[in-house]
């Protein structure tokens, strides 16, 4: 049973936090920067850091200059981070194949060597990326607060760990999307009706994949 939304407030602009080691360039970013375009809305899709403290910390800063409302949306580890925001400051939020238990997660990345392919960043994953993920994990979730958007093939992520912890959250569930959600430009309008926005149907329509 779908929780009763929050009430309605048009977003007054939209921040957009990448996956773990993607990037401001990303093509989601570049939809979501489009689609803004399009409805004159403030947007931001910042860089991240690859530590989750620091990279908190960007984004609430972020925010802070979209206006009194804004639509927070993320994807993977971004989605983890938007969350960790809406419940902080009530703000709504669309999460897009979203972690949901990263502390777990990267447990099993420790020592392992990344280059960001957007940035030319390289860096090691240590135990201060899981304590510091453990420490931002809220300790509940408000589901009516969320639009859902999950792909049933996701190679990464397990779909239903998501659907559980923001069970009766707005959800879409995509048949065969895969962690980079490629259908998301389809899913645009529903994204922005979560913040008040109609934006007409296939008025954005590429995008590449990514995380």
């Amino acid at each position: 049973m779908l929780s009763a939304p929050l009430q309605a407030t048009r977003a007054s602009g939209v921040l957009y936090l990448h996956g773990f080691n993607s990037g401001h360039g990303s093509p989601k970013a570049a939809l979501m920067r489009a689609a803004c375009a399009a409805l004159a809305l403030p947007c931001a899709t910042p860089q991240l850091p690859h530590r989750p403290q620091a990279a908190f910390s960007l984004a609430e800063r972020q925010f802070a200059d979209l206006g009194p409302s804004p639509l927070l949306v993320g994807s993977s580890m971004g989605g983890f981070l938007a969350t960790c925001l809406a419940e902080r400051h009530d703000l709504p939020a669309v999460l897009i194949n979203p972690a949901v238990n990263p502390a777990a997660l990267v447990a099993e990345w420790l020592g392992e060597a990344f280059v960001n392919d957007y940035t030319g960043e390289r860096f090691t994953v240590t135990a201060a990326h899981r304590r510091e993920l453990a420490a931002l994990t809220p300790s509940r979730v408000r589901a009516e607060r969320y639009l859902l958007l999950l792909g049933t093939a996701d190679e990464t992520l397990d779909p239903a760990e998501a659907f559980a912890l923001y069970r009766g959250a707005h959800s879409v569930i995509h048949p065969g999307g895969d962690h980079g959600f490629s259908a998301l430009a389809a899913y645009l309008p529903a994204i922005f009706a979560h913040g008040g926005h109609a934006l007409p149907a296939g008025r954005i329509i590429h995008q590449d994949d990514d995380a």
